[in-house]
């Protein structure tokens, strides 16, 4: 199997939609990924301190899971790639400069383009005093 930050970044936005606050576990299921690879990738997010609770619920035939809500460190992750624009600039860069496509990149880079993307837009109200 190969880490897919595209599933990753589905399943935090699967958690965020459908997690109740200080309800029970959920079950993750997105279209077109077994739910083998959907446990893979939650065992990974809960090693990178994504997810907070992750409960295997697997049998002798079929690997699956329940996950708690998504930590600071999760939401924080996902803010900062929420936007598809910026989810794209940052994967383009990453492979742009042969970097690994891995959580610690993906936070860097994405506030890179974060904080330039906001420096752009201070720089134009500040041309164009703008302040109201």
């Amino acid at each position: 199997m190969k880490r897919d930050m595209d599933l990753v970044r589905k399943i935090l936005f699967y958690i965020e939609e459908n997690y109740v606050a200080g309800g029970p576990e959920i079950s993750i299921h997105i279209a077109g990924y077994s739910d083998s690879v959907i446990y893979e990738h939650c065992i990974l997010m809960k090693n990178d301190g994504l997810i907070g609770k992750m409960h295997d619920t697997s049998t002798q035939e079929n690997k699956s899971c329940t996950v708690g809500n998504l930590t600071s460190e999760g939401f924080d992750l996902l803010d900062k790639i929420r936007a598809d624009t910026v989810w794209n600039r940052t994967k383009s860069v990453i492979s742009e400069k042969g970097l690994p496509l891995i959580t610690g990149t993906i936070k860097t880079i994405s506030t890179a383009i974060i904080t330039a993307m906001a420096e752009g837009v201070t720089n134009s109200i500040l041309k164009n005093n703008s302040f109201t």
